[in-house]
């Protein structure tokens, strides 16, 4: 019975947590056989070195929002 309980209250904190996952802006594409994709790179020379001596490329995260730009501010009056 404490599980549901520690359960649901993480549960919880995850659905009204205001620090939510963003995308990251740049996506290695390895080539090769089975070659997979790493969407973690927050820059472009990050994801070039990441491919350096394995072969693929860079590409745009397409799941990326370009607009964001950090949390939002309320405005004092």
């Amino acid at each position: 019975m404490p599980t549901v309980a520690v359960v649901s209250v993480l549960f919880a904190i995850l659905l009204l947590g205001d620090d939510a996952a963003y995308a990251a802006p740049w996506c290695a594409q390895y080539s090769g056989m089975g070659g997979g994709t790493n969407c973690g790179f927050y820059s472009f020379q990050q994801c070039m070195a990441a491919i350096s001596g394995n072969g693929g490329f860079c590409t745009q995260n397409q799941f990326e929002n370009p607009y964001w730009g950090g949390r939002a501010r309320r405005r004092e009056r």
